[in-house]
């Protein structure tokens, strides 16, 4: 894993614009399309903002969620809800071109089969997205892959849902497909993430953001998670 530090979480969202700016240029120009996974979180949020005063090749470029909460539309605890105000609000990507997990729909099941079919019309079969960010949380876990719950164990769906946490349910995007990303972006800021930094570099299997391929892996870090 190549790991960077920077003194801010503004520094980690500016540098991880960069990077996904490059990424964008790069697939576009290898494959004709950029397809990434993106995370919630205020530093997200932030990196969004940033994405938008970058060189994107914006008409090429997919935006797919790696989870999402199953919450009514427009709801504040729906990272769309704030993807939607960070991106699409600043940038001028196709409304279309945002993807979202359909949370909404009656059966969820199915809802899961339905996104995962759209991964793969974005990124072949098995999908390979081109990069996907992920955040840590303060107890490990990453995605909406959450402790204890048995969705860590699912490896036969790209797409599943959890129990409830933290109040809701959620829809999320599982190992297999994360692990085939070309790039993985860990976007980490804050004192309460730096307990974990270590156990995630080491790879540690008893925390949900261990088994995440290292390979082709980028951690950007603020000096407060990083300590």
């Amino acid at each position: 894993m190549h790991i960077e530090t920077l003194a801010t979480s503004d520094a980690v969202a500016a540098r991880a614009a960069q990077i996904i700016a490059s990424e964008a240029r790069n697939a576009v120009a290898a494959r004709g399309r950029f397809v990434m996974a993106v995370s919630g979180g205020r530093t997200p949020w932030q990196m969004l903002r940033a994405l938008a005063h970058e060189d994107v090749p914006w008409a090429s470029l997919h935006v797919v969620q790696v989870d999402e909460r199953i919450a009514p539309d427009g709801d504040k605890d729906r990272n769309l809800t704030h993807l939607r105000e960070s991106l699409l609000s600043h940038a001028p990507i196709p409304e279309s071109h945002i993807h979202a997990m359909p949370v909404n729909a009656t059966d969820l099941d199915q809802a899961c089969s339905d996104y995962t079919a759209t991964l793969e019309s974005l990124c072949g079969h098995p999908p390979i997205l081109d990069l996907a960010h992920l955040g840590l949380g303060p107890d490990g876990h990453t995605a909406s892959l959450i402790p204890s719950d048995p969705v860590c164990h699912v490896q036969n769906a790209e797409v599943a849902l959890t129990g409830i946490y933290q109040n809701r349910r959620r829809m999320t995007l599982t190992y297999p497909v994360l692990n085939r990303s070309r790039h993985i972006l860990w976007v980490v800021t804050g004192a309460e993430k730096k307990p974990m930094i270590p156990r995630l570099l080491a790879a540690d299997p008893t925390i949900p953001a261990g088994p995440i391929s290292q390979q082709n892996a980028t951690l950007l870090a603020d000096t407060d998670a990083a300590g």
